[in-house]
């Protein structure tokens, strides 16, 4: 699933989304091909130090998990092919 996520950092991310189970404090879901969406409505790789495209973070970080608008999910998908 395909979800728009706001951090604690204040970071917009969207990105595939998977919760795996982890033990208490360890992180919980896989973000595949994560992308941050900047200010002005670009994409960029997320996060800019690595080519890796699957990651895991730990759903603490979150502040909020929402559905992406239909027009940032067609934008998403042209970038991550």
């Amino acid at each position: 699933m395909i979800k728009c996520l706001l951090l604690k950092t204040g970071i917009t991310l969207i990105s595939e989304m998977l919760e795996v189970g982890a033990e208490v404090g360890e992180p919980d879901c896989q973000l595949i091909n994560p992308c941050q969406i900047l200010e002005n409505g670009e994409f960029s790789r997320w996060p800019t130090c690595t080519d890796q495209k699957t990651l895991m973070l730990g759903s603490d970080n979150f502040l909020t998990i929402a559905d992406p608008s239909q027009e940032i999910l067609n934008k998403y998908k042209e970038v991550t092919g």
